[in-house]
C-alpha cells in the first residue's frame, strides 16, 4: 500500500502548483460567465423575475448582481496571478463576494433545497464551495 501511494505521489508532484489553478480557473470562469450573460445592465429577464418575487429595487439589485458575478470571476484569476499581499486580499474578497452571491442566491431561487438532495447535486453548492475556499485560504 505504501509502494502504491509513493507511486502516486512521485506522478502527482510535478502537477501539485497547478491544483489550486484547477479550481481558480473554474470558478473565475463559471462566476465571469455567469455574470457576462446577464448583460446588457439592467438584465432585463432578471428583473422582472425580482419584481415578480417582491425583491426592492430590481433594476439596481440584478445589476448589481451581474457586475459581482463579473468583477468576482475576474478577481479570483487576477488575485492568483498577482503574488503579492494585494493578490491575496483580492482573492480572498472575491471569494467572500462569491459566497454572498451564491447565499443570496440559494436563499432567493433555491430556498426548498436547503439541506435536500437536490442542493448536493447541484452546481450552486460547489460554487459556493469553492468562494468560501479562496476566501478562506486567499492564496495559500
Amino acid at each position: 500500500m505504501n509502494n502504491f501511494s509513493a507511486t502516486l505521489d512521485a506522478i502527482a508532484k510535478p502537477f501539485s502548483n497547478l491544483a489550486p489553478w484547477l479550481l481558480r480557473m473554474s470558478l473565475g470562469v463559471a462566476f465571469f460567465l455567469h455574470g457576462y450573460g446577464k448583460f446588457p445592465l439592467p438584465p432585463e429577464k432578471m428583473v422582472s423575475w425580482f419584481g415578480s418575487i417582491g425583491v426592492p429595487a430590481p433594476e439596481l439589485i440584478s445589476s448589481m448582481v451581474a457586475i459581482g458575478e463579473v468583477a468576482a470571476g475576474i478577481g479570483i484569476i487576477v488575485g492568483g496571478i498577482l503574488a503579492t499581499s494585494l493578490g491575496h486580499l483580492i482573492t480572498r474578497l472575491s471569494g467572500g463576494a462569491v459566497a454572498v452571491i451564491m447565499v443570496g442566491a440559494l436563499s432567493i431561487a433555491h430556498s426548498d433545497w436547503f439541506i435536500t438532495t437536490k442542493l448536493f447535486t447541484s452546481e450552486q453548492i460547489f460554487l459556493l464551495a469553492l468562494g468560501l475556499y479562496f476566501a478562506i485560504k486567499g492564496n495559500d
